[in-house]
């Protein structure tokens, strides 16, 4: 987590009440700066409780802009601003078949949950077993159990529910693994950190699938950890 100062762990004192009123100030923040726009974007991150996704030793971190450690190997749930970043960008709404790769801290998942809605599908990949149970446990204590998690590298997505309309990938990789392009649908968007080569930078990309090939189109940079597995 180079480039982040990381606070320390402590044992948590704020009250649901004072995490409540840090989430809607928090809000009101992201619409400010233009990271939040989307009315359904939004009401999802009133409903999720961030704070039900951190470990308890970071609990009262919970919304400030800084990654915050999870169990399993380097694995983080990103700053709050990362998720509006990700989901306005992609369009992300009611009804959409949604794959994200990386499952973390199951934050992002019940987010899009909430913003796919009862018509729309969430399928969630992780290859950490430990990041995985605790993403796991995470959803399942707030009420998230229509999701499909997988155990797995999420470079070769999850064909059995392909295509996708979306697909966000939260670990920096040099290229978009080819079986991700493959499940998406034409017409259908894949958001990614991407490593320039050569360089410590990374640009956070959006790829639009068309019948006459994917287009990409540079968002800002960010700082995600690296993607593992077959493609990282």
């Amino acid at each position: 987590m180079t480039g982040w100062k990381i606070p320390p762990p402590k044992r948590p004192t704020k009250t649901e009440e004072e995490l409540r009123k840090e989430r809607e100030k928090k809000l009101r923040w992201l619409v400010k700066h233009g990271y939040l726009r989307s009315e359904r974007i939004k009401n999802a991150m009133l409903k999720v409780k961030r704070e039900d996704f951190v470990p308890d030793a970071y609990r009262d971190y919970t919304y400030l802009e800084v990654p915050l450690p999870l169990p399993g190997e380097e694995a983080t749930i990103s700053c709050p601003h990362s998720y509006p970043l990700f989901y306005e960008s992609l369009g992300l709404d009611r009804g959409d078949k949604f794959l994200e790769i990386g499952l973390g801290s199951g934050y992002g998942t019940a987010l899009a949950r909430e913003i796919v809605g009862s018509n729309g599908l969430v399928v969630s990949i992780e290859i950490d077993q430990l990041t995985f149970e605790f993403a796991r446990r995470n959803l399942e204590n707030a009420g998230y159990r229509y999701v499909v998690l997988v155990k797995g590298d999420g470079g070769f997505g999850y064909p059995e529910l392909s295509p996708y309309d979306k697909i966000c990938m939260t670990a920096v990789c040099n290229g978009i693994p080819s079986p991700l392009l493959e499940q998406l649908r034409t017409g259908g968007r894949l958001i990614a950190p991407v490593r320039k080569p050569w360089k410590d930078v990374q640009d956070l990309v959006m790829f639009e699938k068309s019948e006459r090939g994917v287009k990409a189109e540079v968002i800002c940079q960010v700082l995600y950890v690296s993607l593992r597995g077959s493609y990282g």
